[in-house]
C-alpha cells in the first residue's frame, strides 16, 4: 500500500488504519493453529478486532481497503471490519479500492468482499490485485516456509516468498490514475484505467482450480466446526483429517486437476472468457 500511495502523499491527506484482532495471530504460526483458523475463516465468522482509531463517521473522499485472502476467503480481521457497525457508517456511499497481495486465488474472498460492501451501502469502483508469480506449487513451498518458519528470503533452490519486490515497487503506477479520479471524480473511468495498468491478471485455469478449491474448504469447515469453535480440544481430530488431507490434495491431486482443467478449458473457452472479464471487473453478480 505504502508503494501504491507514495506519490499521493502530497495530494491528499492519508489516514491509516491497522486492523488489530483482539487476540493477535501469533506469527510465525503453529501449524495446529493455522489449520484450525480455516472453518471460521471460511465460514465467515471472525475473531474480533479492537475498536477502530479512525471516528468511523469521519468523511473520506475515498477508502482503499487492502487486505490479504485466508484460505480463498477474506482474511479474519478483514471480514471482522467489514460485519462490524463501524464499517457500515465508515463505508455507507463512499467509493472504495481494493488492494490484494495473495498468492495466486484470491476470486472468492473477493466476491465475499463485494457482498459486504455492497451491504454496507459502498461503491467498489477499484481492484488490485498483486500475486506471486512463481509457479504454483513452488509459491506454496515459499509461502509455507515463509508462515511456519519465518523465513521470506530466497534460497539458492527457491525465490522469496509472496509477492515479488519488483512486482510492488512496479505497483506505484497505479498512483496516477488514482490521483485523477479523486481530482475529477470519474469513478467508473477508473477500472478501465486500472485493468490497462495491469492491475489484474488472471489465468483461466485458476478459476476451475479455486471452484474446486472452496468447495472443498466449505465442507470441511462445516465438518471441523460441527464438534467445536476455535481450539476445541473435541475438534482437533478432524483438523489433523484435514490437514493431512489437504496436503496430499495439494501436492497429488492439484497436477491431476491441472490436466482435467485442460480439457475443461478447451470445452467452456467462452464460458470461461466471460468469467475471466467479470472477474477483472468490480460488479457483483
Amino acid at each position: 500500500m505504502d508503494t501504491v500511495l507514495g506519490p499521493l502523499q502530497d495530494k491528499a491527506t492519508i489516514v491509516y488504519e491497522e486492523l488489530k484482532p483482539v487476540k493477535p495471530f501469533e506469527f510465525p504460526w503453529k501449524k495446529q493453529v493455522f489449520y484450525d483458523t480455516m472453518p471460521e475463516t471460511v465460514l465467515g465468522k471472525p475473531g474480533a478486532i479492537a475498536p477502530l482509531k479512525v471516528n468511523p463517521d469521519e468523511h473520506f473522499d475515498l477508502v482503499i481497503l487492502a487486505y490479504q485472502p485466508w484460505f480463498l476467503s477474506p482474511s479474519q480481521p478483514t471480514a471482522a471490519f467489514l460485519q462490524s457497525e463501524s464499517a457500515a457508517r465508515l463505508l455507507k456511499g463512499k467509493p472504495v479500492i481494493t488492494l490484494m497481495g495473495c498468492r495466486n486465488m484470491w476470486l472468492n474472498a473477493q466476491e465475499r468482499v463485494k457482498e459486504y460492501l455492497h451491504k454496507a451501502g459502498a461503491h467498489l469502483v477499484g481492484n488490485i490485485v498483486l500475486v506471486d508469480k512463481s509457479p504454483n506449487l513452488v509459491a506454496l513451498i515459499t509461502v509455507l516456509r515463509w508462515q511456519f518458519k519465518g523465513k521470506k528470503e530466497a534460497t539458492a533452490l527457491l525465490p522469496p516468498a509472496g509477492v515479488q519486490e519488483a512486482d510492488i515497487v512496479e505497483s506505484v503506477r497505479f498512483a496516477e490514475p488514482i490521483a485523477k479520479v479523486l481530482e475529477d471524480r470519474q469513478w467508473d473511468a477508473l477500472q478501465p484505467r486500472l485493468l490497462e495498468l495491469g492491475a489484474v491478471d488472471l489465468l483461466p485455469n485458476l478459476i476451475l482450480l479455486e471452484d474446486r478449491g472452496i468447495r472443498a474448504f466449505r465442507y470441511w469447515s462445516k465438518f471441523i466446526s460441527a464438534k467445536g469453535g476455535p481450539g476445541a480440544k473435541e475438534r482437533q481430530g478432524r483438523v489433523s483429517m484435514y490437514r493431512g488431507l489437504l496436503l496430499i490434495g495439494i501436492f497429488v491431486l492439484s497436477p491431476m486437476a491441472k490436466i482435467t482443467s485442460i480439457f475443461k478449458l478447451a470445452l467452456n473457452k467462452g464460458k470461461l472468457q466471460e468469467d475471466v472479464k467479470y472477474y477483472k471487473g468490480i460488479h457483483l453478480r
